[in-house]
């Protein structure tokens, strides 16, 4: 019998197979698990970029939640261990492969040039209030964590 096991460090995620209790580790996330750890790490945090770190349109989303104090969950699927993958899977979950993908509280609002548009037009600020109350930052940590 196989039992899968996540561990997560530094904003990596590591599935790890249990073998008559050894552990070894999996080479490649399967469409299903990729498609959990996306869910699980939205469903965990109130705002979530999903982003590279070359990506002036990722720099511009990042921008805006600074800007309005906003805590949020970075993941850098150029630095991600399956990234490639986590990116083939956010395509089929939001239907665009590009970069960024921005959820707020368990939603798409797609990428950078939205999520401006959202906080100009004064509809980015309420969606992030109906998060849960450690979503939004009073003091200075608005800059993402992973």
């Amino acid at each position: 019998m196989l039992v899968r096991r996540w561990l997560y460090k530094s904003g990596q995620a590591y599935c790890q197979i249990q073998r008559m209790g050894n552990y070894t580790s999996s080479g490649a996330l399967s469409s299903s698990e990729s498609t959990q750890f996306v869910q699980d790490v939205v469903a965990h945090n109130c705002v979530v970029i999903f982003s590279k770190t070359s990506c002036p349109y990722c720099k511009m989303a990042k921008n805006v939640f600074n800007e309005i104090g906003a805590t949020y969950k970075v993941i850098e699927l150029d630095e991600h261990n399956h990234g490639r993958q986590l990116q083939e899977t956010l395509a089929q979950m939001t239907g665009a492969r590009t970069v960024p993908r921005v959820f707020v509280n368990g939603k798409c609002i797609g990428g950078g040039s939205d999520t401006q548009q959202l906080h100009r037009q004064g509809k980015l600020l309420p969606l992030i209030e109906n998060c849960k109350p450690c979503c939004v930052n009073s003091a200075s940590e608005g800059s993402g964590s992973r």
